[in-house]
């Protein structure tokens, strides 16, 4: 379970915007965005519905900060992975084993694949939802893309094809993990990685 989803011993004394936020990112997660209604929501959370409008001004506002909130807490274990890194390949590979960290957590449900992917597979075209994931995923991309750079610092293009390759090498694996339920389809993808990385 991610720590966006733990409700600790004394979550009731918590703001009330965070749990229902903590509240939102189980179910949603767990159970999907449109089968998750409000009533589920302020129920699990503890809260008065007045509350939740309170702090979201409509369910579309809640489903932002959640998905805002997923990725926030995945750059903050990937900056905890990179800070172990000794090297620009090592940083290429944290992102990974972020990922893999997250296939690994205890999800209350089991592992469903990536918590933003599948909230933006719900949402119609032009959703401000899905250009948010987008701009997410495409981060995680210029992140690994900084890395690679500096791996091949008089190849610029070489390097964005690289980071290119490998985003989509991890969107993919990331999409059969979540579907097969475990972490083999993104350790697998990490080997193949390093197989990469190791010939450039």
């Amino acid at each position: 379970m991610s720590e966006l989803e733990r409700i600790p011993a004394a979550g009731r004394r918590r703001p009330a915007r965070e749990r229902v936020l903590a509240a939102a990112a189980r179910r949603f997660y767990s159970d999907g965005v449109t089968a998750t209604g409000i009533d589920t929501i302020t129920a699990e959370a503890g809260v008065a519905k007045m509350s939740l409008y309170n702090n979201f001004s409509s369910k579309a506002d809640l489903v932002r900060a959640y998905l805002e909130a997923r990725h926030e807490e995945w750059l903050a274990h990937y900056r905890s992975r990179l800070g172990r890194a000794e090297s620009s390949r090592d940083g290429v590979l944290a992102v990974f084993d972020t990922y893999i960290d997250s296939a690994a957590s205890d999800y209350e449900d089991g592992f469903r694949g990536c918590g933003l992917l599948n909230a933006a597979a719900e949402m119609p075209a032009g959703d401000a939802g899905r250009a948010l994931v987008r701009r997410q995923k495409e981060e995680v991309e210029r992140l690994m893309a900084g890395h690679i750079a500096a791996l091949l610092p008089d190849r610029p293009d070489a390097a964005r094809t690289m980071a290119e390759h490998l985003a989509f090498l991890l969107e993919g694996a990331m999409t059969r993990a979540g579907l097969e339920g475990d972490d083999s389809r993104l350790r697998h993808a990490r080997a193949m990685a390093v197989s990469l990385l190791d010939k450039l």
